[in-house]
């Protein structure tokens, strides 16, 4: 018998609905339980899409059950709070990217969740992207020999369409990742500089690291990009790889399918789509990583069981949430900012 851990997820907007509650329902470990929101719209498509995962009004309705830990997939500026009242009922929890909407709120959370001594991480979901796992083996093997500039793209057109103001704005919702992946391959960077477009929820951005270990690592972000750049770029001494496309797990998921349904066949990337690794004009594929979303539940259910690590140290998105503060501060001075 698998010990499985009683869930709840907070929130049923496209965050909760397309990005968590599928992954947390194919989870082994993992007994989804019930999810937590009083719009009327949202209870019915619970009852449509979730057989037998019941509807909450509250955090504390879900605890009374003998739920043991929560996602929150709300808007960004009630990340803080609900993660609050869950750590005080004693749940573990995950909250959705942006962590939260400053560092100082982010540290103090983690230091909240640590005196209680109950778990608490990120969703850091793309450190489990296809692309991103296809530059980390490369950089592992020396494909690319010593890394010199890593550039790294989240770029959209929407031009009739505001960004979400769920996310807190385009540099927290798309930066969250884009940085957390910069400071995963890279290690700490020691300045920042920044730009920003658009009010009041900058709806395209640059921001530019310089890692102690002396990679520059180029990060754009955009809601207003009609020719988007290559996901990735990455350029070492050695070789330069370039992925056209990002990792197609939000495509499956937003198509109704879930690891519970595709198993193995779950964030393999077609041979269109895999990235090339560059010696000169021409390219060579690189046959992609498969994206691997679906293990993030299941390791933090581990954790919350105590057989495993936390799948993403809050202190990881706290550095994270720094380097965002310091590009809003950039980008107002116009000046780089040493952290």
């Amino acid at each position: 018998m698998i010990e499985r851990v009683k869930f709840g997820l907070v929130g049923y907007g496209t965050g909760g609905r397309v990005f968590h509650a599928p992954l947390i329902a194919s989870a082994e470990n993992v007994e989804f339980v019930g999810v937590v929101t009083t719009s009327a719209e949202r209870r019915a498509q619970v009852a449509a899409q979730l057989p037998g995962v019941e509807a909450y009004d509250s955090i504390a309705a879900l605890a009374a059950d003998g739920v043991q830990a929560v996602a929150i997939s709300t808007p960004a500026a009630t990340h803080a709070a609900l993660a609050r009242e869950a750590l005080a009922a004693g749940l573990a929890v995950v909250v959705d990217k942006p962590f939260a909407l400053d560092a100082g709120t982010a540290r103090q959370l983690v230091t909240e969740a640590e005196a209680a001594g109950v778990p608490l991480t990120v969703y850091q979901n793309r450190r489990w992207d296809s692309d991103f796992l296809t530059v980390r083996k490369l950089m592992e093997k020396g494909s690319l020999g010593e890394i010199r500039r890593f550039e790294s793209r989240m770029e959209r057109w929407a031009p009739d369409r505001e960004p979400p103001a769920a996310g807190g704005g385009t540099l927290l919702d798309f930066g969250s990742h884009l940085v957390d992946q910069a400071l995963q391959l890279h290690g700490p960077a020691e300045r920042v500089y920044a730009e920003m477009r658009g009010e009041p929820r900058d709806d395209d951005f640059f921001v530019a690291l310089h890692h102690a270990n002396g990679v520059e690592s180029h990060l754009w972000g955009s809601w207003r990009q009609a020719g988007p750049g290559p996901r990735f770029r990455v350029t070492g001494t050695a070789g330069t790889y370039i992925s056209a496309q990002l990792d197609c797990q939000e495509e499956v998921l937003k198509s109704g399918k879930s690891p519970a349904k595709l198993l193995d066949r779950w964030g393999v990337e077609p041979e269109h789509r895999w990235g090339h690794l560059f010696r000169g004009a021409t390219g060579a594929p690189v046959e992609s990583c498969r994206g691997r979303w679906d293990t993030f539940y299941p390791a933090f259910a581990a954790a919350v069981l105590g057989t495993g690590p936390l799948p993403v140290d809050p202190w990881d998105s706290v550095r994270a949430m720094e380097i965002l503060d310091a590009a809003r501060q950039s980008a107002t001075s116009g000046a780089s900012v040493t952290l």
